[in-house]
């Protein structure tokens, strides 16, 4: 397809004009190559064996796996915890023919686990990428252990946001993936402001996201808008009826106020809402402390009730 080739293109020139950065850990999918951390293979850190509950989290572009170093020093000293960017995000340079669909991403994410020789995992993942999530645990439900989503509704809903949110001009392919691109900082930079509260600082999460574009990160924000604009319905599956989810909602997020979270039900009917009314769109890293306990309680819930899987 011209739209993922041009992203192809484009993001291997940020990274070879760039340079690639050191000590950054990859794993080979079909999708491309994908930056992962994971805190079992790190050097010298015990804190967190490969036989420990996983939890794994994507970064919600523009943010990378750099943004998760807080939450995932949290959750280290009771999880397995795995962060990588998805295929066109981040250090993650997407395959000549990834496009960003529902099957494409939830194949990656599960190439990932089988990289990693991650048997099961709780997904934790943020608003588009939520819906790779839900298709990777239909897809494969006994490799996903539970969701832990933010900022996701249904992908009818997602829809409708990205008709109101994302410029036409981005939505047209190619065209699109070339004016994201080039606009990449200040696309960045204004996305930011808009997506947190009004009376929280963007700088860190700007500054952070800056330092990975110079160092040649990419951000097919087109790329992504086109594929799932493409999908039809997800339909729910067997999956809707067991799969344990909880959806954690930052009521100051901007972007998403004409959004309703319990869209969600009709693909997850046992879906758990908990609003932080004082977060905006990334609930995660707004405010960790309060995530990490709620990704505990979660994960005990899980424990507690394995039937319920």
């Amino acid at each position: 397809m011209p739209r993922s080739r041009t992203d192809y293109f484009l993001t291997r020139l940020s990274a070879s004009l760039a340079g690639t950065p050191a000590n950054l850990k990859y794993v080979e999918t079909a999708a491309g190559r994908v930056h992962v951390f994971d805190s079992a293979s790190e050097p010298g850190n015990e804190n967190s064996p490969a036989d420990r509950p996983c939890i794994v989290f994507t970064p919600d572009g523009p943010n990378v796996v750099a943004h998760y170093q807080r939450l995932i020093a949290l959750l280290m000293p009771r999880f397995r915890v795995v962060c990588f960017d998805m295929p066109g995000f981040g250090f993650s340079l997407p395959a000549a023919d990834y496009g960003h669909g529902l099957d494409q991403g939830a194949r990656a994410v599960l190439a990932v686990l089988d990289q990693l020789s991650v048997a099961q995992a709780t997904l934790a993942f943020s608003c588009a990428n939520g819906l790779y999530a839900i298709r990777a645990a239909q897809l494969a439900p006994t490799r996903i252990a539970s969701l832990m989503l933010s900022q996701t509704p249904s992908l009818a809903a997602m829809q409708a946001w990205a008709y109101r949110m994302i410029p036409q001009p981005l939505r047209v392919p190619v065209a699109g993936q070339f004016i994201t691109w080039l606009a990449r900082r200040k696309l960045a930079h204004l996305w930011h402001r808009s997506a947190l509260p009004a009376s929280t600082n963007a700088a860190p999460f700007q500054q952070t996201t800056r330092q990975a574009f110079d160092a040649g990160a990419c951000f097919c924000l087109a790329g992504v808008v086109q594929g799932l604009l493409r999908e039809t319905v997800l339909a729910p599956g067997e999956v809707s009826l067991v799969l344990p989810c909880t959806l954690i909602w930052g009521d100051q997020d901007r972007s998403h106020r004409a959004t309703d979270p319990e869209s969600l039900r009709e693909l997850l009917p046992h879906l758990e809402i908990r609003r932080f009314a004082d977060c905006g769109h990334f609930p995660d890293l707004e405010q960790p402390e309060r995530y990490a306990g709620e990704i505990v309680a979660h994960m005990a819930k899980i424990a507690a009730d394995p039937v319920s899987r």
